[in-house]
Formats: structure tokens, sequence, C-alpha cells
């Protein structure tokens, strides 16, 4: 399997990814939800906990879309989607301790954590809309840094983000158009 064979499947596989995108903006709308009923503690954890479910959501939604869910053992992206998702594992700890310091600094962070793990979906799937979609989190999350906005509305925001972005991706895929990387 070649490198754009590879892409295909993953494409082919998982929606062009936007399931995963629809999922992730709905643990983001949850949290939004949770941090305006309750305390922002409660919607840092209502983020967490519910971004464990995005990965096995999306592929169950893949698959009602009539999607596999599933890419090729042989597709050599696959350690790509791992490494990945390991990566932002890893930082999330990172997100966590800055809301120790500045509790609406969380969701900012988790947007630029987020922000760089679309990059790299750019290759997985081969579109150039996730590096859109990833530059814009990112700039989305320093600009709520920056004008200080309180945390329901910078989890709301990350929810907004991604759903455009999902809504972007399911057009394309339904078209077949691709902007390839």
């Amino acid at each position: 399997m070649n490198f754009v064979e590879a892409q295909q499947d993953m494409r082919r596989a998982y929606y062009d990814g936007a399931t995963g995108v629809i999922v992730s903006a709905t643990v983001w709308l949850i949290a939004a939800l949770v941090a305006w009923q309750s305390a922002p503690r409660n919607a840092i954890g209502a983020l967490l906990i519910g971004g464990m479910f995005i990965f096995p959501l999306s592929v169950a939604l893949s698959r009602l879309l009539g999607r596999s869910g599933v890419h090729s053992k042989e597709n050599p992206l696959s350690p790509l989607a791992t490494t990945g998702t390991l990566w932002m594992l890893l930082v999330i700890p990172l997100a966590y301790g800055v809301s120790l310091h500045k509790i609406e600094w969380f969701f900012p962070a988790m947007m630029l954590i987020i922000g760089g793990r679309y990059l790299t979906f750019a290759r997985l799937y081969g579109l150039r809309t996730y590096y859109f979609l990833g530059a814009v989190l990112c700039v989305a999350g320093i600009a709520l840094v920056v004008l200080k906005v309180p945390t329901p509305m910078s989890a709301f925001a990350g929810a907004v983000v991604e759903y455009i972005f999902a809504f972007l991706i399911f057009l394309k895929a339904k078209s077949g158009a691709r902007a390839a990387v």
C-alpha cells in the first residue's frame, strides 16, 4: 500500500475523519453546558471523560453512515494515528496544570493541543482542511486567553469551530472533493 492509498483507506474508513470531528465538537459542547451550569472544574472533567469516548463513538458513527470504521491492517499510517494520540494524552496534563494557575486557560490550552493533533490529520487523511482546522483552533485558543474569555464561552468556542469544520469535511466527503496534501 503506497502513501496515497493509505490516505484513501483512512478517508474511506472514517468518513474523511468528519465523524471524529463531530463527536469531538459534541464533547466540547457538553463541557460548555456543564461550565455554564456548574463549576469550571466539572467542565474540565466533562471534556476529559468525554474525550475518552471520541474514537469509539466516531467509529460507531462512521459505521452508521455506511463506512467500515476500521482501516486496513496493512495501512502504514496507523502508527501516525497512534503516535498523535499518545502525544496528545501526554500533553493534556500540561493543560490541567495550567488550569491550576488560571482555570480560564484550560480550554484554550486544550484547543492548542487538539489543534496540533489535527495538523497531523492533514497527512493522515491527505486533506488540507485539517491544516486550517488546526490553525483556527490554535489561533482561537490564543485569542481566548488574550481576550480573557470566561470558561463556558471558551468551551463553546471549541465546539463551534469543530462543528463548522465537521460540516465542511462532511460536505467534501459526500461530494468526493479532495484538497490533497
